[in-house]
């Protein structure tokens, strides 16, 4: 690993500074672009924060508006002041500036990006994977592509504000704007004509970015506001935010609002972009995990609003829920989209039992039962657990009784086998009204979980990545583990394996360049990092279990590995301080995104990551 310490420490030291004259700076150019007067800033001191060169220091104001697509303009000049009244008369010339409230602080949001250093590299070198000084690092460097002593820019914080991820996304946007984006409209055109020209100059550069909030000034880091230690007051916060954010975009039928888009203000989910707005795609089992977020709210507030809400949802899963016989009696399975996925009643079954066990209600009981069925009957003779009960590409959309190997194979999910076993195993350790279903689940809830632990390494090694991830199985143990019986060595190995390799592949203080890396996983050392509330519900399982077992040093290792992991993930959580850039700051505030700065959400990314930090806040609780 590389040792970035000095470089950090000052980047670090950077952020601690006092930046009240750069809140005095901002509320100057709020004036002059409401006045049209010349800015005067000769008195203010802007030692330690901006470093100005003639020549290098370009300048960039950004106004942002709920509704309106933001302006903005740079410039370098001869120096601050002058570059600063550059930007404010050509925004006052921008054709949509009177669209602006510039007036009302709370409306108007201004933004101040200056360049601080730039390195010319060799286009044919950039790269994503490697900390080397051809590294495009999204939403910390820029892109100058120039030609003919004209500069075309792609700015750091573009990477935010227009939700991006990705080099090729970057360049994309940068040579639109260059005289080759007049050239044809197809981005694959653009980028070959570039790569072809001998006459473009390639730059990489860094900057400085610090955005109004009413009368103060946030400074920003990738865009972002910026948490630097961990908290159990924030976990709490972004908790009860989030999932009322779930609660609060419930429709009338008991599901929730499916997908939304940030930048766009926009219910369009990307993996399904050509659905109709009235018939958009939606998803069972991120639906029940939407269930399962809503009663770990209840357990940390007693809020009876979030009973109710999970009351309602669950009964929108029990419409479209349907039966077959089974040796065991009238099993139960969910069916969406004309599948019937094991995870979809695996999850169903865990999001009833633990609205079971936290309200008392039996009333699903027969749904319980019949769920836990038909997870039976798919269990395979040699344990494995078949993936799919129907799917429209086998059998001409027929149950799936009689599979052969390569249907098996074909069909086989890697996530779902978890989620059923920990439905099971809540059935098994909190269902006492039926002996003989509980007798034979742990019967064959044992099977299953010695194919997983022991055989589906072997058959199916190929997708298993360096970064363990399948937390649901290490949920799953955790919850059995609860019988003496199934504390065996190979299921408590493969939940301590798994955390123990999740650590190893998280950013560790000072072996990354970039500082907000701290907590995040990566499949390979290099990798842009992943801030993975849905690994990390595997993580916090194996700290509950190290608990439960009496593993005190363990436990230890595991709380504090679960604390750093969740600071990174502090940072995918918008508020009103930091979804400046968002198109209705209003309907996003309270939502998790996917990534660092790519702004979609999705009901399962608020899920994972508020069901991560609900039991890490209870945990808390609990000494």
């Amino acid at each position: 690993m590389l040792d970035f310490k000095e470089q950090n420490d000052k980047e670090r030291a950077f952020y601690t500074q006092d930046f009240s004259v750069v809140a005095e700076l901002l509320k100057r150019i709020r004036s002059s672009l409401i006045s049209g007067k010349t800015l005067t800033i000769k008195d203010l001191d802007f030692s330690g924060i901006v470093n100005f060169k003639f020549g290098e220091t370009l300048v960039y104001i950004t106004l942002f508006q709920f509704g309106k697509k933001f302006i903005r303009y740079g410039s370098k000049r001869a120096d601050f002041e002058t570059t600063i009244n550059r930007d404010i008369e050509m925004l006052r010339k921008n054709k949509s500036f009177s669209d602006f409230s510039i007036a009302d602080e709370n409306v108007c949001r201004i933004m101040i990006e200056y360049v601080t250093d730039r390195r010319r590299i060799q286009g044919d070198k950039l790269n994503t994977d490697k900390f080397d000084e051809n590294r495009f690092e999204t939403g910390i460097d820029g892109i100058e592509l120039r030609k003919d002593g004209i500069s075309y820019y792609y700015m750091p914080t573009d990477a935010i504000t227009m939700s991006h991820m990705t080099l090729g996304k970057a360049l994309q946007t940068v040579v639109k704007r260059t005289p080759i984006g007049k050239m044809t409209n197809k981005i694959s055109e653009r980028l070959k004509i570039l790569k072809q020209s001998p006459d473009y100059e390639y730059y990489l550069f860094r900057t400085r970015a610090f955005v109004s909030y009413k009368d103060e000034c946030i400074p920003l880091y990738r865009g972002n506001v910026r948490y630097t230690e961990f908290s159990y007051d924030i976990v709490k916060e972004q908790v009860l935010k989030s999932i009322d954010w779930v609660l609060n975009n419930m429709y009338d039928d008991g599901r929730f609002l499916y997908y939304y888009d940030c930048c766009e203000d926009s219910y369009n989910d990307h993996e399904h972009p050509n659905r109709p707005i009235d018939n958009l795609y939606y998803n069972d089992l991120r639906h029940c995990g939407g269930v399962i977020a809503l009663l770990r709210a209840f357990q940390i507030t007693g809020d009876k609003k979030y009973t109710v809400a999970a009351k309602k949802a669950l009964d929108w899963s029990v419409s479209i829920s349907k039966s077959h016989d089974t040796e065991w009696g009238i099993g139960y399975y969910a069916y969406c989209n004309k599948k019937a996925k094991l995870g979809g009643t695996g999850v169903l079954l865990v999001a009833m039992m633990q609205y079971r066990i936290i309200t008392g209600d039996k009333s699903y009981d027969e749904y319980i039962k019949g769920y836990t069925r038909h997870i039976l009957s798919r269990v395979y003779e040699n344990g494995e657990i078949l993936g799919y009960y129907i799917h429209p590409d086998f059998q001409n959309g027929q149950p799936l009784i009689n599979m052969s190997d390569e249907e098996r194979k074909a069909t086989f999910s890697f996530y779902y086998p978890g989620e059923a076993l920990l439905g099971l195993a809540l059935f098994a350790n909190n269902f006492k009204e039926d002996e003989d279903l509980v007798k034979e689940v742990r019967r064959i809830g044992e099977k299953a979980l010695d194919w997983l632990v022991d055989v589906r390494p072997q058959v199916y090694g190929d997708l298993f990545t360096a970064l363990p991830s399948d937390a649901w199985l290490m949920q799953a143990i955790e919850e059995w583990a609860k019988d003496e019986h199934f504390q065996k060595d190979n299921y408590l190995n493969f939940v301590f394996t798994d955390a123990n390799t999740m650590i190893e592949k998280t950013y560790l203080r000072d072996d990354s360049p970039y500082i907000d890396y701290e907590g995040g996983y990566y499949y390979n050392y290099g990798d842009h990092y992943y801030p993975d509330g849905a690994r990390s519900e595997g993580l916090v399982a194996a700290y509950y279990l190290a608990g439960f077992l009496g593993w005190t040093e363990l436990e230890k290792k595991l709380l504090k590995a679960c604390q750093n992991v969740a600071t990174c993930q502090f940072h995918l959580f918008n508020d009103e301080r930091n979804n400046y850039s968002h198109r209705n700051p209003l309907r996003s505030a309270g939502t998790i995104r996917f990534k660092a700065t790519r702004q979609w959400v999705r009901v399962d990314s608020i899920q994972h990551v508020s069901c991560f930090f609900a039991r890490l806040y209870l945990a808390n609780k609990k000494d």
